[in-house]
C-alpha cells in the first residue's frame, strides 16, 4: 500500500500538466470570480451633445464619465458615437425633457445605465438603441458564435493534430518534401471549413429562433470571424506540439479556453473587472471578437470603427502561426523524430 502511495505521488509529480490543473486552475478560479465575476458597472463613458450640453454636464454625476462634450453636435452625431462603441450613453440637450440615447448591445452597462436614468425621473427620456427591450440572448448569441469557434480552433485541432503522432503518421510528414506552414495549412483546412459551418448555422439559427438581429455587413463579420478562427486554430497546432498524448493536449485546451470564457466580456463586463484582471481579458482574442460579432450584427458597425480589434487579431493570427510553425518544424527535424517514439512510449 505505502508503495503503491509514493509511486502515485512519484508519477504525478512528473506529470506538470496534472499538477498545473490541480494547483493553477484552482488559483485561477479564485481569482476569477472573486475580482472578475461582477455584473454592476461602477461608470460608463458617455456623450453631452446639443446647445445646453454644458449645464447637462454639470448635473451629470460622477457615475457618468463625460469624454465627449459637443454643444454644436446633433441626435445624428451622438448615434453615430454609439455605434462605433465611442461611448455607452449620449445625452441630447436640445430639447426638455433631455433625450438620453443608451447603446442596449453593452448589455451590464445599459442595464446600470437605465437604472440610473430613471432615477432622474421626468428630466430625462431614455431610448435604448440597437437592443430595445435588452435581451440577454441578443448580447449572447454573437459571444457563443466565438465561443464555438475557440472550441473547434482549441480542443478539436489539437486533439486531431495529437493523434497523427500517436498514431506515428507524423514521421511520415517529416521524409515528404512539404514545408511545415504547408503542412499545418493544410491539416487545419478541414477544421477552417467545419468551423466557418458551424458559424453559419449558429448564427442563423439565433437569428431565426431569438429574432437577433444582422445589422451590418456579412463581409466584415466574415473577415472577423476568418482572423478569429485563424488565432484559435494556431493555438490549437500549437498545443498539439507541445503535447505527446491527447489527455495532454485536453488538458491543456482547457486551460486556454476556461479564461477566455470568463474574462473576455462574454460573462463579465470588462468594466466591471479589477484592473489587476481586466488586462488578461485585453490578451485574449475571444475578447476582440466579441467586439467585432457584436458590434456588427447589432450596432451596425463598420470595419473603419472596429479596426482596432481586427488589427489586434491580425497580430495575434501572425504571432501564433509563426510559433507554431516553428515548434512544428522542430518536431519534423531528423533527432526529434528519433526521440518521439520513445516520448510517447513513456507517456504511455
Amino acid at each position: 500500500m505505502k508503495a503503491m502511495v509514493v509511486k502515485e505521488f512519484r508519477e504525478l509529480a512528473r506529470d506538470r500538466r496534472t499538477l498545473a490543473m490541480l494547483i493553477v486552475l484552482p488559483l485561477l478560479l479564485l481569482v476569477i470570480f472573486g475580482y472578475a465575476a461582477n455584473f454592476y458597472v461602477s461608470s460608463v463613458k458617455a456623450a453631452v451633445v446639443g446647445p445646453q450640453a454644458a449645464q447637462v454636464t454639470a448635473q451629470l454625476p460622477a457615475f457618468f464619465e463625460v469624454t465627449v462634450d459637443a454643444p454644436t453636435d446633433t441626435r445624428a452625431d451622438a448615434e453615430k458615437l454609439l455605434q462605433d462603441n465611442t461611448v455607452d450613453v449620449a445625452f441630447v440637450a436640445d430639447q426638455t425633457p433631455v433625450l438620453a440615447l443608451v447603446d442596449g448591445s453593452n448589455l451590464f452597462a445599459a442595464q446600470s445605465i437605465v437604472g440610473t436614468l430613471n432615477s432622474f425621473g421626468s428630466s430625462v427620456q431614455t431610448e435604448v438603441l440597437y437592443n430595445p427591450d435588452l435581451t440577454t440572448a441578443w448580447v449572447m448569441i454573437p459571444a457563443i458564435i466565438g465561443l464555438i469557434l475557440t472550441f473547434i480552433g482549441t480542443i478539436v485541432t489539437s486533439i486531431g493534430l495529437v493523434r497523427e503522432r500517436e498514431a506515428g503518421t507524423l514521421e511520415q510528414l517529416a521524409v515528404m518534401p512539404i514545408k511545415p506552414s504547408s503542412v499545418i495549412l493544410g491539416k487545419i483546412a478541414p477544421y477552417f471549413l467545419l468551423a466557418s459551418l458551424d458559424m453559419i448555422i449558429v448564427t442563423v439559427l439565433g437569428m431565426t429562433l431569438f429574432d437577433v438581429p444582422f445589422n451590418g455587413s456579412v463581409a466584415v463579420f466574415a473577415l472577423g470571424a476568418a482572423l478569429f478562427l485563424f488565432v484559435v486554430l494556431g493555438i490549437g497546432v500549437f498545443i498539439s506540439t507541445i503535447s505527446r498524448t491527447t489527455g495532454q493536449a485536453i488538458q491543456t485546451a482547457f486551460l486556454v479556453m476556461l479564461p477566455s470564457i470568463l474574462l473576455s466580456g462574454m460573462i463579465f463586463p470588462l468594466d466591471a473587472m479589477a484592473p489587476g484582471v481586466r488586462w488578461i481579458g485585453y490578451l485574449l482574442p475571444l475578447t476582440y471578437f466579441v467586439m467585432i460579432s457584436q458590434g456588427v450584427m447589432l450596432r451596425g458597425a463598420s470595419l473603419v470603427s472596429l479596426w482596432p480589434a481586427f488589427a489586434v487579431l491580425a497580430v495575434m493570427a501572425t504571432v501564433v502561426f509563426t510559433a507554431a510553425t516553428l515548434r512544428f518544424r522542430r518536431d519534423l527535424a531528423p533527432g526529434e523524430r528519433r526521440r518521439a517514439p520513445a516520448a510517447a512510449r513513456v507517456d504511455a
